[in-house]
């Protein structure tokens, strides 16, 4: 079996192995989780790093010295351990005041204090070495119609991002934004749902090359869209900057499963993606693969290094079925049968106008669409049930 090393980039969220077990129906099944320990414990288990929001690391309304005890507790455990901290984000949803938001919150007041909480989270993650600062806005939405100008509101956000841009060029901190979309939970209707509308908003702003996305596989499949798809819309346009990795299975609340332990078929598409989908074949993406998922509250604490362990083998016998799968000689077969690679020639040809396409009868008036009729298939089931195989370890893995 696949042992995880730090090579593999693998990251996890304070959040996630600290997740108590809280849900909207209970209280914590399970006691905190020292930071010191989940450290020690993930270096044990073969992680790179630890990412977190502030309020992970700090409880919210902390006193600057209770903050800088858990801050230099935390660089201790990292010095003996050799993680990093390749990504931090600000709690912008916990607390109180940020029940309606914290860059677009209807309250000017609370706009301005949520600003200066992800300063100061900034200033820490460029002290600590994180590359990436994510901005999940779970709080930026409504679930009322009337009760957010949404023009407004993503005036507000493109302020705030903007403002944020400017900071960091300014400092000369080596730091990327990315947005994590979500649809809905705990907003009725969150901003910037989808990787798509996402997207949009990046381009509108002042400094567009600093921001990109950080999707989340449950996030995209709560709005019934396929990940490993939306994931490749990322890299066409070159904002994949982070991802989150957990499973979900189906259109309902956020599961945060260890990844994989929902729909199976698009993980594996996933991970060929991200391992095999460069331009040369080869990995698509170097950042970390980070697991934003939680424990089950079923689980006691050896549950929980059980799970987060699980996540990282599961992501890794993907990546060899992948290997595996390209490398089969049936598969490259079926590939070609169904003219995958044909789709990177271009539709026309090297300085062809307009009067020579129109001029070319074989484009239309001598084409034979009769032969897609009972003829001239793609093959496409043959090729899912290659990878299908695959997947199960029925080829190619003895």
């Amino acid at each position: 079996m696949p042992t995880p090393t730090p090579a593999d980039k693998f990251t996890f969220g304070l959040w996630t192995i600290g997740y108590n077990g809280t849900d909207p129906f209970g209280g914590p099944t399970r006691p905190p989780l020292d930071v010191v320990h989940a450290v020690e414990k993930l270096a044990e288990l073969g992680a790179a790093g630890l990412t977190f929001h502030d309020d992970d690391l700090f409880a919210f309304g902390s006193s600057d010295a209770e903050r800088q005890t858990q801050i230099d507790r935390l660089k201790g455990a990292l010095a003996d351990t050799g993680l990093t901290v390749p990504m931090v984000t600000t709690n912008l949803f916990s607390a109180p005041v940020f029940k309606d938001g914290g860059f677009t919150s209807n309250d000017r007041s609370v706009r301005r204090f949520a600003i200066r909480k992800v300063l100061r989270q900034i200033d820490l993650g460029a002290e600590l070495g994180a590359q990436t600062f994510v901005m999940w806005g779970g709080r930026e939405g409504a679930e009322y119609d009337s009760a957010k100008d949404v023009r407004q509101a993503l005036e507000r956000y493109r302020e705030a991002v903007n403002f944020l841009g400017d900071y960091v060029v300014e400092k000369g901190y080596d730091l990327r934004f990315a947005i994590e979309p979500k649809p809905n939970e705990p907003r009725g209707d969150i901003l910037l749902p989808t990787v798509g509308h996402a997207l949009a908003f990046i381009d509108s702003l002042a400094r567009p090359e600093l921001v990109g996305l950080n999707p989340e596989v449950g996030h995209e499949q709560m709005a019934g869209l396929n990940f490993a798809a939306g994931i490749a819309q990322a890299l066409y346009h070159g904002k994949l900057f982070h991802i989150d990795l957990n499973g979900q299975r189906g259109i309902k609340y956020d599961q945060d499963l260890v990844f994989g332990h929902g729909d199976l078929h698009n993980a594996f598409a996933l991970v060929d993606l991200l391992e095999n989908g460069g331009p040369n074949g080869g990995p698509a993406y170097d950042g970390p693969r980070h697991f934003d998922y939680k424990p089950s509250r079923t689980e006691d604490e050896t549950g929980v290094w059980d799970s987060a362990a699980a996540n990282m083998r599961t992501y890794l016998l993907l990546k060899e079925r992948a290997a595996a799968f390209r490398a089969d000689p049936e598969v490259q077969e079926a590939l070609e049968a169904a003219r995958v690679a044909e789709l990177a020639q271009p539709t026309f040809g090297e300085g062809e106008t307009y009067d020579d396409f129109v001029a070319d009868r074989s484009a239309y008036e001598d084409f034979d669409t009769d032969a897609y009729l009972g003829g001239k298939g793609f093959g496409f089931v043959r090729l899912q049930q290659l990878a299908t195989e695959h997947l199960l370890g029925a080829r190619g893995i003895r």
